[in-house]
C-alpha cells in the first residue's frame, strides 16, 4: 500500500506542472502514473495558463504582426534609413567626388588620400557638407520604403511558413525602391551638388534654389529613370541576398544583432558591387549642371551619359568609385538592417 499523496501548496504545484509539461521523462513513476491535477488540466489544454508561472513568448520578429500599425512601420523604417545615410556620409562624399568626370575632381589615389586631400585644402567640414539633405530625405524615404517592402511582401505570400521566397521578396524590394525613390531623388541632387568640390552653398535651400533656377525644376528627376534602373536591382539583390543569409545564418528567426548585422553588411557589398555602373552614370546625370563642358551639360538620358563615360574613359569609367562605394554600403547597409530589425523587434514587444 502506498502513502497518500502530500498536499502541495499551489505554486509548488504549477512548477510540477510546467516541469511535466517540458520534461515529462524527469519525473518519478509514481508522478507520471498519477499526474497532479493541474498537470492533467494542462495536458487537456495546452493554451491554459498556470498560476504563479510566467510563461516565455517566442518571439518571431521576422515581420512585424499582421495587425501592426503603418506607424510602426514608418517608424522602423525612417530610424534605419537615417542611420544608414549618416555614419558612412564622408566615404560617399569621396565617392561621389571619383564618379564624376571633371578634371578638378579627379587624382585621389584612394581613400585615404582623398581624406588627407580635402581635408587640407577643403577642411574636415567639406566631408559633411550636404548631409542636412540626407538627413530629411532619408527618414520619411525608407519610411514609405520598408512600409512598402513589408505590405507588399506579405500581400504576395513572402512571409508565409518558413520556406524561402525570393520572387515576393524581390517584387516587394522594387515596388518599395519605386515608391521611396520618387521622394529621394530630390534630395539625393542636392546631397552631391554639396558634395563636389569648390561648392559655396551656405545650405541646402540656396542649393536647391541654385538648381531651380538655373536648370528647372526637371533637374531634380533627370537621374530618376537611371535611379530605378540601378536600385530596382540593387534593392532586389540586397533583399534577396539577406533573406537568404538570415534565413541560413539564423534559422529559427530570433532576434541576433549580429547575424543582421553580418548578413547585411554581405548583402550590401553584393548590391554595390554590381550596380556601381548604373551609380556612375546616375551621379554623371546629377552634376553635369555644375560642369563647364558643353558635351557634359548637354546629356539628357542614361544613354547619353553612358556614351561620353564610355568615350572618356572606356570600360574602366564605369567602375569609378567602386573601391569607396562597397566600403561605404557594406557597413551602411549592415546599420541599416541592423537597425531595423532592432526597430521591429522593440515595436513587436510593445504592441
Amino acid at each position: 500500500m502506498q502513502p497518500p499523496p502530500i498536499p502541495q501548496p499551489p505554486q509548488v504545484a504549477a512548477a510540477v506542472a510546467a516541469v511535466a509539461v517540458s520534461h515529462p521523462s524527469s519525473l518519478s513513476p509514481h508522478t507520471q502514473q498519477q499526474p497532479h491535477p493541474s498537470v492533467a488540466m494542462l495536458q487537456a489544454d495546452g493554451k491554459q495558463e498556470l498560476p504563479g508561472v510566467e510563461e516565455v513568448e517566442d518571439y518571431d520578429y521576422e515581420s512585424l504582426p499582421k495587425n501592426t500599425s503603418l506607424t510602426s512601420n514608418l517608424m522602423a523604417g525612417a530610424f534605419a534609413g537615417i542611420m544608414e545615410h549618416t555614419v558612412m556620409y564622408p566615404v560617399d562624399a569621396i565617392k561621389t567626388r571619383m564618379q564624376v568626370v571633371s578634371v578638378t575632381n579627379a587624382g585621389y589615389t584612394g581613400i585615404s588620400n582623398a581624406i588627407s586631400r580635402i581635408s587640407a585644402t577643403e577642411g574636415a567640414r567639406a566631408l559633411w557638407r550636404g548631409i542636412t539633405s540626407v538627413a530629411i530625405g532619408a527618414g520619411p524615404a525608407h519610411a514609405v520604403y520598408f512600409s512598402c517592402y513589408e505590405f507588399t511582401k506579405n500581400a504576395f505570400g513572402g512571409n508565409e511558413g518558413t520556406g524561402y521566397h525570393p520572387i515576393a521578396t524581390s517584387f516587394a524590394g522594387a515596388c518599395a525602391t519605386i515608391a521611396s525613390d520618387a521622394l529621394m531623388n530630390p534630395f539625393d541632387v542636392i546631397k552631391q551638388r554639396m558634395q563636389l568640390a569648390g561648392s559655396r552653398f551656405p545650405n541646402i535651400a540656396a542649393c536647391a534654389a541654385s538648381i531651380y533656377r538655373n536648370e528647372g525644376f526637371s533637374a531634380f528627376y533627370i537621374s530618376y529613370p537611371t535611379t530605378l534602373f540601378m536600385n530596382i536591382p540593387l534593392t532586389a539583390l540586397n533583399f534577396t541576398t539577406y533573406e537568404a543569409l538570415s534565413k541560413l545564418l539564423n534559422p529559427h528567426h530570433r532576434y541576433d544583432p549580429l547575424t543582421h548585422c553580418v548578413a547585411g553588411g554581405l548583402a550590401g557589398a553584393v548590391a554595390a558591387a554590381a550596380t556601381t555602373p548604373m551609380d556612375v552614370i546616375k551621379t554623371f546625370l546629377q552634376t553635369k549642371g555644375t560642369s563647364q563642358d558643353t558635351e557634359i551639360r548637354s546629356a539628357r538620358s542614361l544613354a547619353d551619359a553612358a556614351r561620353i563615360i564610355y568615350q572618356r574613359e572606356g570600360l574602366p569609367g564605369f567602375l569609378r568609385g567602386l573601391r569607396p562605394r562597397i566600403i561605404s554600403n557594406m557597413p551602411s547597409t549592415a546599420i541599416c538592417w541592423t537597425s531595423y530589425e532592432m526597430a521591429k523587434f522593440y515595436l513587436y514587444k510593445s504592441w
